[in-house]
């Protein structure tokens, strides 16, 4: 018999879930308050593909394991193809850059020492690039509302039906466990229920006892007008990290998580919009079309929370930042994990339990 589950948000990470839940056999359903791939972290992602930033290592191991995952799926649905475009950065200290490319290179990680020469040919429209950058050719971006709807699509190819428009009100608990939700569509019923609602999951689980310490923090991120191609990868700077999407636009934020948008997030976008014209030959013919804000679900202690929480079954969650690089893994992990008990040894040190009270 199937087991009926029910998955809470339809982000990359609730969408990868449901296909992944679906293509193991599951019937599932999945809600979402506004449209498909919509939410607040999603769409409005900078969406860089990555082992980067210092990690230690099992979290190295579980976010390459998710990129090799990424270009499994181009296989089955060419649709959700990462542009490994590559990255360059330098937007630590030199010595620091030095350092974090030697500690990534013994994890397995393809970080390259490159000179400003190289920098100039890897990237023609930069400006000024320093003396000396890392260079990772195995990095890649994808646009991420483009990609959950990928996800959602292969679901529902394979039996998911999706609730959009529909408001999760909150978890119907009986004693110890939890046996569906009450949404603006009514009360369903399920064997076990996914959370993965991102800012909204911290309300969902303590409105059942469960106070899970999750924060949402604003990134703003500004948007050009379309224009002709004018990086070819990814680049991360001080203060300034910026990548051309598909259609031509470019998206720019402080650092890959979006710009605190302060008290005037239009002024803030102004000014970071003009740190990107500056930042680039010819980028005085850029303009800005709009910004955005997006609030990343972001754990206490900046790690996922994957897992049921002790205490209440039927219960499953899924709540963390890195949803664009780690959405593939959170999948396929989650879903055997759901439906066989089968808990991969990468999701060791994420257990939500540590984060619950």
């Amino acid at each position: 018999m199937k087991k009926k589950i029910i998955v809470v948000g339809a982000g990359i990470i609730g969408a990868s879930l449901a296909y992944h839940l679906a293509k193991a056999g599951a019937e599932v359903l999945v809600f979402e308050a506004g449209a498909a791939a919509g939410g607040v972290a999603t769409p409005n992602s900078f969406a860089w593909i990555n082992a980067s930033w210092g990690n230690p290592p099992d979290y190295v191991k579980l976010r390459l394991r998710s990129m090799a995952e990424w270009r499994e799926l181009k296989t089955v649905h060419p649709d959700l193809a990462v542009n490994w475009c590559g990255g360059l950065s330098w937007d630590l200290p030199e010595v620091e850059l030095r350092e974090f490319s030697v500690q990534h290179q013994s994890m397995g990680y393809g970080t390259k020492l490159v000179t400003q020469a190289e920098m100039q040919k890897l990237e023609p429209n930069l400006k000024i690039p320093p003396e000396v950058g890392v260079y990772v050719a195995e990095e890649g971006a994808i646009e991420p509302d483009a990609a959950a709807r990928g996800f959602l699509a292969a679901a529902q190819a394979l039996g998911a039906t999706l609730h959009e428009k529909t408001d999760v009100l909150k978890l119907l608990r009986v004693g110890d466990k939890i046996v569906g939700i009450e949404s603006s569509a009514g009360t369903f019923k399920a064997d076990e229920v996914v959370v993965a609602a991102g800012a909204q999951t911290k309300k969902l689980l303590s409105d059942c006892g469960k106070h899970i310490d999750v924060d949402a923090p604003a990134g703003l991120l500004v948007h050009s007008k379309p224009v002709a191609k004018c990086l070819n990868g990814l680049v991360m700077a001080p203060r300034l990290h910026v990548r051309q999407t598909a259609a031509g636009r470019l998206v720019a934020g402080s650092d890959f998580g979006g710009a605190q948008p302060g008290a005037d997030p239009a002024q803030t976008a102004a000014d970071l919009f003009a740190a990107l014209r500056a930042f680039l030959h010819e980028g005085e013919i850029l303009e800005m079309d709009f910004f955005t804000l997006g609030y990343r679900p972001t754990p206490a202690d900046g790690f996922p929370a994957i897992g049921r929480p002790q205490g209440l079954t039927g219960l499953y969650v899924a709540v963390l930042h890195s949803g664009i690089t780690l959405a593939p893994i959170v999948g396929l992990f989650g879903a055997a994990e759901i439906l066989h008990d089968q808990r991969d040894p990468l999701l060791t040190p994420y257990h939500p339990d540590r984060l619950i009270s």
